[in-house]
């Protein structure tokens, strides 16, 4: 029986290798303070037996509408649960949730919750491309459920590449945010995301680099694909864990970011430039380590200036499409970030103040949001997620 207050939460597990993940996230759930109930299909407990979802929920697990047919569980289930969570989704299970088959306790309660309904799919590559898929979760979604895109990485035997489940830690967030109720505006849109800090190198073990950490980025990739979008972060030298519906494409250099951030702009909605891509690299990289000879040996560095990515986003914008970037100053904060927004002409720039246990690898932050038509709009200190929200709700209403 649910706890009294508790948020109730309906956790479909399928018939993937991928279910013992699971077991992670229902616990992170149950931690939380949340009533969590198991509602597995028969063949998904051949991977993670009945017992043990018992036993981490504290709740009795049926896969059938034949058992407790008194209480009639194949509609109070769904009627009663504040988020309905499906992890992992098989191919099979999301062609009969598409199809609205009834023929199993999980696939009854699909058809009868109101609520949130979030889809984590996982499964080989050709199965999460194959046409048939596509065209599941593209019914899901106009539904207006929530369908997590897979992360890339191992998969079963020695296969790669999309299709695989996300951490348990990046379902967990995705679960508190269809909670908390995120809006959906950004439903159909597809929008980048610059992350991290570009690395020039000197030698093979020597690079200019910046202290950013990536948080930031990661936190706007996160609010967005939790409003709905198609996101692609771009993440230049991260120690982070992908973001759960996000595709990663991972770079080092500026101009490794430059060529993947134009690649994915030409059919993006909005770009967000938060990177700190370095303005300098030195104009030789030698192929060996550079030795230290003496002590008045001291090589000297030329540099040439990187290409400016968010400048030639502009330039090349197609119509509608809004760019935002971010400027981190150490002095003089509005002053240097208002004539950063006129010279390089994008829609909206960030501006924070940067400094030592300021912004970069801290889990907050502040700021101001300029906008190229004279607003101003700050931002107090707080999560980065909750200043991505913030930057989210400008692009939001300059997009529609």
């Amino acid at each position: 029986m649910a706890e009294q207050g508790k948020p109730r939460v309906v956790l479909g597990v399928g018939a993937g290798i991928a279910s013992y993940k699971v077991c992670e996230l229902l616990r992170r759930l149950t931690e939380s303070g949340h009533s969590v109930r198991v509602v597995p299909t028969a063949d998904a407990l051949r991977f993670v037996g009945e017992p043990t979802w018992a036993a981490l929920s504290g709740q009795p697990v049926a896969t059938s509408v034949w058992e407790g047919v008194a209480d009639v569980p194949h509609v109070r289930i769904g009627q009663q649960a504040d988020l309905v969570f499906v992890a992992p989704a098989t191919a099979d299970l999301l062609a009969r949730a598409a199809h609205g088959l009834a023929d199993d306790l999980l696939t009854n309660t699909l058809l009868t919750a109101r609520c949130p309904v979030v889809f984590a799919p996982a499964m080989h590559t050709e199965m999460w491309e194959h046409p048939a898929t596509r065209a599941n979760v593209a019914t899901l979604r106009e539904r207006g459920n929530i369908v997590v895109e897979p992360a890339s990485g191992r998969l079963t035997g020695k296969d790669t590449g999309p299709g695989r489940l996300p951490d348990a830690a990046e379902l967990f967030e995705v679960a508190l945010r269809a909670l908390a109720g995120a809006p959906r505006d950004l439903a159909g849109r597809r929008v980048v995301v610059s992350a991290g800090g570009t690395r020039e190198p000197i030698d093979p073990v020597r690079f200019i680099g910046n202290r950013s950490s990536g948080i930031q980025g990661y936190a706007l990739a996160k609010v967005a694909a939790a409003r709905g979008a198609e996101v692609v972060l771009v993440a230049a030298n991260t120690a982070l864990p992908d973001p759960a519906g996000v595709r990663v494409e991972r770079v080092g250099s500026a101009l490794e970011m430059r060529e993947a951030v134009l690649k994915a702009a030409a059919s993006a909605d909005a770009v967000v430039m938060a990177a700190a891509v370095a303005d300098f690299r030195p104009v030789t990289s030698a192929t060996s380590k550079i030795k230290k000879k003496d002590a008045d040996d001291v090589p000297r560095i030329e540099l040439v200036q990187n290409p400016d990515i968010l400048a030639e986003l502009v330039g090349r914008r197609a119509p509608g499409q809004v760019i935002a970037g971010f400027a981190a100053e150490t002095d003089d904060v509005l002053a240097h970030g208002r004539a950063k927004l006129a010279r390089k002409g994008c829609d909206l720039l960030v501006v924070n103040q940067v400094g030592e246990d300021l912004t970069f690898g801290a889990p907050d932050n502040a700021g101001v949001v300029l906008s190229a038509s004279g607003r101003e709009r700050e931002i107090p200190r707080g999560t980065k997620e909750a200043l991505a929200s913030v930057v989210w709700d400008e692009i939001t209403s300059l997009l529609t």
